[in-house]
Protein backbone atom coordinates (compact mmCIF):
# COMPACT_ATOMS: atom_id res chain seq x y z
CA UNK A 1 0.00 0.00 0.00
CA UNK A 2 2.84 2.59 1.23
CA UNK A 3 5.67 0.64 -0.31
CA UNK A 4 4.98 1.28 -3.58
CA UNK A 5 5.42 5.50 -2.74
CA UNK A 6 8.72 4.60 -0.42
CA UNK A 7 11.92 4.72 -2.82
CA UNK A 8 14.42 3.19 -0.32
CA UNK A 9 14.49 0.62 2.78
CA UNK A 10 16.58 0.71 5.74
CA UNK A 11 19.09 -1.36 4.00
CA UNK A 12 19.56 0.05 1.04
CA UNK A 13 20.31 3.53 3.13
CA UNK A 14 22.36 1.72 5.35
CA UNK A 15 24.55 -0.05 2.53
CA UNK A 16 24.75 3.45 0.26
CA UNK A 17 28.42 4.37 -0.56
CA UNK A 18 29.83 7.95 -1.07
CA UNK A 19 31.80 9.38 -2.87
CA UNK A 20 34.72 11.03 -1.30
CA UNK A 21 36.85 14.11 -2.73
CA UNK A 22 39.17 16.18 -1.50
CA UNK A 23 36.41 18.80 -0.19
CA UNK A 24 33.77 16.22 0.03
CA UNK A 25 31.83 15.89 3.35
CA UNK A 26 32.92 14.59 6.66
CA UNK A 27 32.33 10.77 6.41
CA UNK A 28 31.51 10.17 10.29
CA UNK A 29 28.17 13.18 10.11
CA UNK A 30 27.12 11.49 6.53
CA UNK A 31 27.04 8.12 8.52
CA UNK A 32 25.36 9.33 11.50
CA UNK A 33 22.86 11.33 9.85
CA UNK A 34 22.13 8.31 7.79
CA UNK A 35 21.62 6.29 10.96
CA UNK A 36 19.10 8.80 12.04
CA UNK A 37 17.17 8.35 8.74
CA UNK A 38 17.32 4.48 9.03
CA UNK A 39 15.66 4.26 12.77
CA UNK A 40 12.94 6.91 11.69
CA UNK A 41 12.31 5.06 8.20
CA UNK A 42 12.31 1.46 10.54
CA UNK A 43 9.93 3.32 12.89
CA UNK A 44 8.07 4.34 9.83
CA UNK A 45 7.94 1.04 8.04
CA UNK A 46 6.86 -0.73 11.37
CA UNK A 47 4.12 2.12 12.22
CA UNK A 48 2.69 1.29 8.72
CA UNK A 49 2.32 -2.25 9.25
CA UNK A 50 0.67 -1.87 12.58
CA UNK A 51 -2.34 0.72 10.97
CA UNK A 52 -2.77 -1.84 7.71
CA UNK A 53 -3.21 -4.69 9.84
CA UNK A 54 -5.81 -2.53 12.58
CA UNK A 55 -7.53 -1.34 9.53
CA UNK A 56 -7.89 -5.15 7.97
CA UNK A 57 -9.17 -6.16 11.56
CA UNK A 58 -11.76 -2.82 11.99
CA UNK A 59 -13.08 -3.71 8.07
CA UNK A 60 -13.43 -7.68 9.05
CA UNK A 61 -14.95 -6.65 12.07
CA UNK A 62 -17.04 -3.79 10.41
CA UNK A 63 -17.93 -6.44 7.68
CA UNK A 64 -19.17 -9.11 10.34
CA UNK A 65 -21.61 -6.00 12.32
CA UNK A 66 -23.27 -5.34 8.84
CA UNK A 67 -23.43 -9.10 8.23
CA UNK A 68 -25.55 -9.39 11.91
CA UNK A 69 -27.25 -6.10 11.13
CA UNK A 70 -28.92 -7.22 7.62
CA UNK A 71 -29.74 -10.53 9.68
CA UNK A 72 -31.76 -8.62 12.74
CA UNK A 73 -33.36 -6.77 10.18
CA UNK A 74 -34.34 -9.85 7.99
CA UNK A 75 -35.57 -10.79 11.28
CA UNK A 76 -37.65 -8.11 12.38
CA UNK A 77 -39.04 -7.84 8.89
CA UNK A 78 -40.24 -11.46 8.69
CA UNK A 79 -41.59 -11.08 12.05
CA UNK A 80 -43.44 -8.21 11.53
CA UNK A 81 -44.89 -9.95 8.56
CA UNK A 82 -46.09 -12.72 10.10
CA UNK A 83 -47.42 -10.76 13.17
CA UNK A 84 -49.58 -8.69 10.21
CA UNK A 85 -50.85 -11.42 8.38
CA UNK A 86 -51.11 -13.50 11.46
CA UNK A 87 -53.05 -14.28 14.63
CA UNK A 88 -52.82 -12.31 17.69
CA UNK A 89 -51.82 -14.67 19.93
CA UNK A 90 -48.70 -14.34 21.42
CA UNK A 91 -48.34 -10.93 19.93
CA UNK A 92 -47.36 -9.52 23.45
CA UNK A 93 -44.28 -11.88 23.58
CA UNK A 94 -43.32 -10.85 19.74
CA UNK A 95 -43.66 -7.18 20.58
CA UNK A 96 -41.08 -7.95 23.61
CA UNK A 97 -39.16 -9.56 20.89
CA UNK A 98 -38.96 -6.88 18.17
CA UNK A 99 -38.56 -4.38 20.51
CA UNK A 100 -35.48 -6.17 21.86
CA UNK A 101 -34.37 -6.71 17.72
CA UNK A 102 -34.78 -3.07 17.45
CA UNK A 103 -32.87 -1.98 20.25
CA UNK A 104 -30.19 -4.13 19.18
CA UNK A 105 -30.26 -3.00 15.77
CA UNK A 106 -30.23 0.03 16.76
CA UNK A 107 -26.67 -0.61 19.21
CA UNK A 108 -25.49 -1.71 15.19
CA UNK A 109 -26.25 0.96 13.40
CA UNK A 110 -24.22 2.93 15.76
CA UNK A 111 -21.12 1.15 15.68
CA UNK A 112 -21.12 0.43 12.13
CA UNK A 113 -22.72 3.64 10.64
CA UNK A 114 -21.68 5.91 14.04
CA UNK A 115 -24.92 7.34 14.25
CA UNK A 116 -25.02 9.07 17.71
CA UNK A 117 -28.29 10.01 19.31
Amino acid sequence: MYNEKLFLTPQEILDKEFKVDAKGYRPQEVDKFLDMVIRDYTEFASIIKKLQNENKMLNDDNAKLKAEYRKLKNIIDSANESTATGSNSGSSKNNFNNVDLLKRISNLEKVVYGKEE
